[in-house]
């Protein structure tokens, strides 16, 4: 299976770590140089209209890997944001996101052939002109990483991506966009939908509705599939999940974990 592609975006110049602060849901300005993590770009409600990787290669340089969605749509809706700050922003051609060797934790780095390294402690991704390894596919369906279909941007809140186990939303930092109303989740509670990973016993899709009687019950993100091996990421109404194995509209789903907020 070919690797998935994506767009990264740059974020350069002197404004860069303070402009990425006030728009997107992490800390920014904590990350260190030759660092990653996870983020996200909200919408004024809230709703998670990008799910980001983001590194800081340079002190005034950051490159952002959106996990899904239109590259160019996102950068050109950024661009809309930067008035007076000294930044500039810069899209990349489409890169393959591939498998790489045992990197630490959280490194980043930009390597000889100018593809970006995000260590994953017993692994890593490799995000350029390589096609060869989707192996990162599984891993992250397993550890709840979500890459999010055309059918979830918008969508979804933070709580149902599990964006605060990954520390992709910042409550100790000034105002982002959609901030209130992730606050108000993060402090008061009360969402009911959470992302779990699944054994369906047939083939699922990135897109596709979970219905139960007729009802929308939630919406699968990744599917993973090998000889030894089915397995998706999905996000799942609470009220639905009353037993390990659920009965969705031409699947059965056993529940394998559930994520945290």
């Amino acid at each position: 299976m070919p690797s998935r592609t994506t767009r990264p975006i740059t974020l350069a110049g002197p404004d860069a770590a303070g402009f990425a602060n006030a728009q997107l849901s992490s800390d920014l300005l904590a990350l260190a140089t030759g660092r990653w993590q996870w983020s996200g770009w909200l919408d004024p409600k809230g709703r998670v209209r990008a799910l980001l990787q983001v590194a800081r290669v340079a002190g005034d340089r950051f490159i952002i890997v959106p996990r899904g969605g239109d590259g160019e749509v996102l950068a050109n809706d950024l661009k809309r944001f930067v008035f007076r700050s000294k930044v500039t922003i810069t899209l990349g051609d489409a890169c393959f996101v591939s498998d790489g060797g045992a990197r630490d934790d959280m490194h980043a780095h930009e390597d000889e052939h100018g593809a970006l390294v995000l260590g994953e402690g017993d692994a890593s991704i490799y995000i350029g002109a390589r096609d060869d390894n989707d192996a990162w596919l599984a891993r992250h369906v397993e550890k709840g990483f979500a890459w999010l279909p055309d059918d979830a941007l918008g969508e979804l809140l933070p709580p149902a991506l599990s964006m605060e186990r990954m520390l992709a939303v910042s409550f100790n930092k000034g105002c982002f966009p959609g901030q209130e109303i992730a606050a108000r989740l993060h402090f008061l509670g009360g969402h009911k939908r959470h992302l779990r990973t699944v054994r369906p016993d047939v083939a699922l899709h990135a897109g596709q509705s979970l219905r139960i009687n007729g009802r929308d019950a939630g919406i699968v993100l990744m599917h993973s599939e090998s000889d030894e091996l089915r397995m998706s990421l999905v996000v799942l109404d609470d009220s639905v999940v009353q037993a390990e194995t659920l009965e969705i509209e031409g699947a059965r789903l056993h529940i394998l974990s559930t994520f945290a907020a």
